[in-house]
């Protein structure tokens, strides 16, 4: 077991992103703080430095961070959507509301002890008067970042819907079926693909099959560009996925059509679900496909906890952390004290070194 004070660090920094507070160090001194660690870890959650944990694991995660300062080409992407209404601007202040209700969003999670399948499917998000507006969403009002009803209807809600998502994930002039396939892949489902082979076309150079009258659709370049053998078995499993977000221009703003083409959402995963849409792939995600989610969330902020790459000796671990996540509704505490009552959280590992050979194994202390 680690001792007591270096407990009080991973506890900290985990939550905080800082160091141990008096009572941390405190208690650790009294050799306490293990028979208190329910206690603490509420006590370390309602106070205003665990809104540190939202903005950097999420960020690190879900790369929300990076929304601030990300190329956009605004008057490409609206010009390409036929759009030259000057509100849908990316000033500074819709960037950083993109980016906080992201972060507010994990934050409403472990403040009421919520199911991660919200992240995915809730009916609500959050936003202020600009995003709102941003989103041509109508009835908000207030300037600050509030929690927001959604219509029943509503594409909106969810993690793959918020700007700061389909922005990072999109190139500086149009979208990228790509990079949110794969973003999916990786960050939903746990299941990245190898990396793109050498020499790869750009998609662009898809376009020379088409007749220059025909301004070709994503759908249709992506058709084009999938009929390489280099390309196709990835694509394959990006594509449809990442499709099912093309109603999102590049900005994170709906839209209908694109090159004049309405835009078509439907597809299925490479294990045979079919969706129609954004909101049907949600359902999928949350539901048949929640146990892959449990699991890369699982990795993510286990790695997060404890600042470095998991390895063989840490997947039963993660697969325990999965088996109390289906058995207590996905709710967020339960991967939270999971991790930290963890032996991966709890122990240290050793090396036996030996003159004459190599380690061959490493063991708990």
């Amino acid at each position: 077991l680690i001792d007591e004070f270096s407990l009080a660090s991973r506890l900290s920094y985990f939550f905080w992103s800082t160091m141990p507070d008096h009572t941390l160090l405190e208690l650790a001194e009294r050799g306490a703080l293990r028979d208190n660690l329910d206690e603490q870890i509420k006590r370390m959650l309602s106070d205003e430095k665990a809104e540190a944990m939202a903005e950097n694991f999420v960020g690190q995660w879900l790369q929300s961070r990076d929304i601030p300062l990300i190329g956009l080409n605004e008057r490409e992407i609206l010009k390409g959507d036929g759009i030259l209404d000057r509100r849908f601007r990316l000033s500074g202040g819709v960037r950083r509301a993109m980016q906080e209700e992201t972060e507010m969003s994990f934050q409403y999670l472990m403040d009421n002890n919520l199911s991660l399948l919200e992240l995915l499917d809730p009916d609500y998000t959050f936003l202020n008067k600009e995003l709102a507006d941003f989103y041509e969403i109508e009835g908000v009002n207030h300037g600050d970042m509030r929690k927001v009803q959604l219509p029943a209807d509503s594409y909106r809600g969810g993690i793959l819907t918020q700007a700061s998502i389909l922005g990072v994930t999109s190139n500086p002039t149009r979208t990228s079926p790509v990079k949110r396939g794969l973003f999916i892949l990786e960050n939903i489902l746990g299941t990245p693909t190898p990396p793109a082979p050498p020499d790869v076309p750009e998609l662009e150079e898809a376009e020379k099959e088409f007749e220059e009258s025909h301004k070709p659709s994503m759908r249709e370049l992506m058709a084009v560009h999938r009929e390489k053998p280099l390309c196709r078995s990835c694509h394959e499993r990006m594509d449809p996925l990442g499709l099912a977000l093309e109603n999102f221009n590049a900005m994170g703003m709906w839209r209908d059509h694109q090159a004049g083409t309405p835009i078509d959402p439907s597809g299925k995963f490479i294990t045979g679900e079919s969706f129609s849409d954004i909101r049907d792939l949600k359902r999928i995600l949350a539901n048949e496909r929640r146990f892959d989610y449990y699991r890369v969330v699982s990795e993510k902020m286990l790695t997060y906890a404890l600042g470095r790459g998991l390895e063989y000796y840490d997947t039963h671990t993660i697969d325990t952390l999965v088996a109390e996540l289906e058995e207590n509704d996905g709710r967020i505490m339960t991967l939270i004290k999971g991790i930290i009552k963890s032996p991966a959280f709890q122990k240290t590992r050793f090396e036996s070194t030996n003159l004459n050979r190599p380690t061959l194994a490493a063991t708990e202390n």
